[in-house]
């Protein structure tokens, strides 16, 4: 791995932190998902900085970047596009909808009816919308930050379980302590940091990112314990649904952009375990019965990580 990916990590990390403030971890993540085609689901309650984190990735990437509104009127044709017919050509032509920008915010996501949801469907795992039997290429790189409140749930539409397994993670931002939150309080007071943010990356060295994280080397024993961690989750006697062979593959690709951005060219079990919960706990359904005991799904995640054991594997011999 000779491109500086930890350099590029640095760089989006110190970009997206002059306008959120002590979040370094969570907007991490967001980089990691970057990284590895991925896609972000950020989940929490009003005013803690989802859209505004979703927007300062975009400006620090130097990506295009669109931002939809979703809403119970809004149809798939206003995320995608529609074909309109010209007169004067006598044919249809494409209109393309903001999702064919680099970055796009599906703002409350959940807001949308299932059908609009499900326009996102094909973009999220292949890069491209098809409309009227025709196929259009999304340009890349290509992520989507959606968001959406947890706790204002009139008129809004839970995400079906083949939406949410498309996002490779799930972040929660939460309130920040009181000397954080001043400070934000000093950075926001005359004018929003993100109008003075310029982008740090450009889409062309994030592609290249993208190829050399794809090389980090991750042990065979490495990918069995992404797979042991996976098989736990749908044997455990509280899980009606556990985590997908994509979140298998999601936990690979996620700990080998961890590990390219702490500078390394291989995989450590650590890896794994820092994007485990963030990979897997939104794919996991609990029974009615574990729900009402106050189970979480985190907390599954969690004791599957505490109970599995750990390979001793990592680095690549010579």
């Amino acid at each position: 791995m000779s491109l500086d990916v930890q350099g590029i990590g640095r760089r989006l990390l110190a970009g997206v932190g002059t306008v959120i403030v002590g979040k370094a971890a969570e907007i991490e993540l967001c980089i990691v998902a970057l990284l590895c085609h991925g896609h972000v689901l950020i989940e929490d309650v009003p005013g803690t900085g989802k859209t505004m984190l979703a927007k300062a990735l975009a400006r620090a990437s130097g990506c295009s970047f669109e931002r939809v509104q979703f809403t119970p009127d809004l149809l798939p044709g206003d995320v995608t596009g529609v074909s309109v017919y010209n007169p004067t050509t006598r044919s249809f032509e494409f209109r393309p909808g903001p999702i064919f920008a680099q970055v796009l915010l599906a703002d409350e996501i959940n807001r949308a009816t299932p059908k609009t949801q499900s326009a996102l469907l094909e973009a999220m795992e292949e890069t491209q919308v098809t409309l009227d039997g025709v196929t259009h290429t999304l340009p890349t790189p290509f992520i989507v930050l959606a968001t959406q409140n947890p706790i204002e749930l009139g008129g809004t539409f839970p995400l079906p379980e083949a939406q949410v397994d498309r996002f490779l993670l799930k972040v929660r931002l939460g309130y920040l302590p009181g000397t954080e939150e001043v400070a934000m309080l000093d950075r926001f007071q005359i004018s929003s940091p993100i109008d003075r943010l310029q982008a740090v990356t450009s889409p062309d060295e994030l592609l290249a990112a993208q190829a050399a994280c794809r090389t980090v080397h991750c042990d065979a024993a490495l990918k069995e314990y992404c797979v042991r961690l996976v098989q736990r989750t749908r044997e455990h006697p509280d899980v009606a649904l556990g985590a997908s062979p994509r979140g298998a593959l999601g936990l690979l690709h996620a700990s080998q952009a961890r590990a390219a951005l702490s500078g390394r060219d291989y995989v450590l079990p650590d890896d794994i375990k820092d994007v485990a919960q963030h990979v897997l706990a939104h794919r996991v359904v609990l029974r009615p019965n574990a729900e009402l005991r106050g189970l979480t799904a985190p907390a599954v995640v969690e004791s599957v990580l505490a109970t599995e054991a750990v390979p001793m594997a990592g680095r690549r011999l010579a």
